[in-house]
């Protein structure tokens, strides 16, 4: 049996709280900084307020997709977990017991196994990887893919540290906080599931992006060499899209929506003039979800995808395809056709 997997739902969670980059800069005693809102096209993010932390935003995000699906909890084969971030509260990390779990209970998806990934910011669409190999090989027939993103406490380790304009913390000041969860359900009958799921991980250059506990106050931090993690995640993912659309039989202009991670204004504009010069064409459009929610980690596709269902952007059978560029350096490449979930949601904005 030739089985295919498709999305089934989505649901998202953003916290009630609004953040603006003018906020974070004005504690920064540095000139150029000034200009961070226009190079980054970041005017606010989602912060999690006292209560909220990795596990409600998770929580929260697989109970909206619950609700938008035809599935019920007890009908789910799979929850599989793909946070960066698993705070409990403000101050503590847990690894174990593992998140899937947690939600595993909350949800009340008794029949289902679970474990976590972690995979930088490509965890859920690694999850997708993953969920769709299961699904092919017969093992499942529906897997819920979930991360509750809590890392904006990266941006007060930023602000306390950032002493010049190229500092390594920049771009700890983009990030933000949403939970998303996408149902991944079996193909039968010749149906036309995701076209391409492919990954590659290039780990000489695992040094460009860190992240460590802080010896020094509570939480994270991150560090990053920008421009060359750009760099080289431009240069490295050219082959690795051309191939994926070779195998497909597609060209680049028959995308119709690109989401890359998303990062920041001027990469994701930079990036997309380089592949137009690889390609020597452009899909149709390139989405940039950055004004509102800033860098939301391993949830930005996810999250760039709701938006547009809800605002009816998407037309029956348009092409999406998912960028994903991570630490580590992980490259991966998601091909799908935008079937029935039209239909599934509305104008809410």
């Amino acid at each position: 049996m030739n089985w295919k997997s498709q999305f089934e739902s989505i649901g998202v969670y953003l916290p009630e709280k609004r953040l603006s980059t003018k906020e974070i800069v004005s504690n920064i005693d540095l000139p150029a900084i000034k200009k961070f809102e226009l190079l980054t096209g970041i005017k606010e993010r989602r912060v999690c307020s006292p209560g909220e932390d990795s596990y409600t935003l998770a929580f929260s995000a697989a109970r909206d997709c619950l609700n938008h699906s035809k599935y019920q909890a007890k009908d789910l084969d799979l929850i599989l977990c793909c946070s960066i971030s698993k705070h409990i509260d403000e101050s503590s990390y847990q690894y174990e017991p593992p998140l899937s779990i947690y939600i595993k209970d909350y949800i009340g998806a008794k029949a289902a196994i679970n474990f976590d990934i972690t995979n930088a910011c490509a965890g859920m669409l690694t999850g997708v990887y993953i969920a769709d190999s299961f699904i092919q090989r017969g093992a499942i027939r529906s897997c819920m893919v979930v991360s509750g993103e809590y890392i904006t406490s990266l941006k007060d380790h930023a602000v306390a540290n950032s002493r010049k304009i190229m500092s390594s913390e920049l771009a700890s000041l983009t990030v933000g906080d949403a939970g998303a969860a996408v149902i991944l359900e079996r193909v039968t009958n010749g149906g036309e599931g995701l076209v391409a799921s492919n990954f590659t991980t290039i780990s000489k250059y695992n040094h460009l992006c860190i992240g460590k506990q802080s010896r020094k106050s509570p939480g994270f931090f991150m560090k990053t060499k920008a421009k060359k993690i750009h760099q080289v995640s431009i240069s490295s993912s050219k082959a690795i899209v051309r191939a994926a659309l070779k195998e497909n039989n597609l060209s680049f202009d028959q995308i119709d929506y690109v989401i890359p991670h998303q990062t920041s204004r001027s990469s994701i504009l930079s990036g997309a003039k380089d592949y137009t010069v690889y390609f020597g064409t452009r899909p149709g459009k390139i989405i940039i979800n950055l004004r509102n929610y800033g860098n939301t980690a391993s949830t930005t596709h996810f999250l760039a995808l709701y938006r547009y269902l809800n605002e009816k952007r998407f037309r029956q059978g348009d092409r999406i395809m998912l960028l994903s560029f991570a630490s580590g350096l992980v490259i991966g490449v998601v091909i799908f056709p935008m079937k029935r979930m039209v239909k599934q949601y509305g104008n809410k904005n």
